[in-house]
């Protein structure tokens, strides 16, 4: 073999490597990225099926209904204009209250359910994750603009 062909031989294995290494790094962080998604964009389809996920907003008042084995919590989450219950097995934190920021990981079933793995509370009076903000903001802001549209009157003759 020729010296400039060991040399392209030897680039060409280079640029294998880094490609099988680049596609192994892309794989496994497509399996551990966990995504965030509003309760608005659950209700609308646009979270994963069948795969892990975050959703976050507010516990909604008078939702939480705890199972007798004391461990398995039922809950909805909302962002003020739509809500999306919520099945966690397993201690709650300390801050977790109805009308307080949450934030549940998992994976929703076929009946709309999210069943939590892990339920996360809203730490502190003024923290609140900017995607979540936002949905509430834009829920709030749609909830008024309903609430404010006239309502039709029936045609006079």
């Amino acid at each position: 073999m020729k010296p400039r062909q060991k040399r392209f031989m030897f680039i060409a294995v280079g640029v294998v490597a880094v490609g099988l290494a680049v596609g192994l790094v892309l794989n496994a962080l497509d399996k551990n990225v966990s995504l965030y998604f509003t309760p608005t964009q659950v209700f609308n389809n646009e979270a994963p099926h069948g795969r892990s996920f975050r959703i976050g907003g507010l516990v909604e008042e008078g939702s939480v209904k705890r199972d007798a084995d004391g461990l398995t919590v039922n809950f909805a989450i909302t962002d003020t204009h739509k809500r999306i219950p919520v099945v966690y097995k397993g201690i709650l934190p300390d801050l977790f209250k109805e009308g307080k920021g949450v934030v549940a990981q998992g994976t929703v079933g076929p009946d709309g359910v999210m069943h939590a793995d892990e339920v996360l509370a809203k730490h502190d009076e003024n923290y609140m994750p900017p995607e979540a903000a936002d949905a509430l903001k834009k829920a709030q802001a749609a909830n008024a603009a309903a609430a404010s549209a006239p309502a039709a009157s029936p045609a006079v003759k």
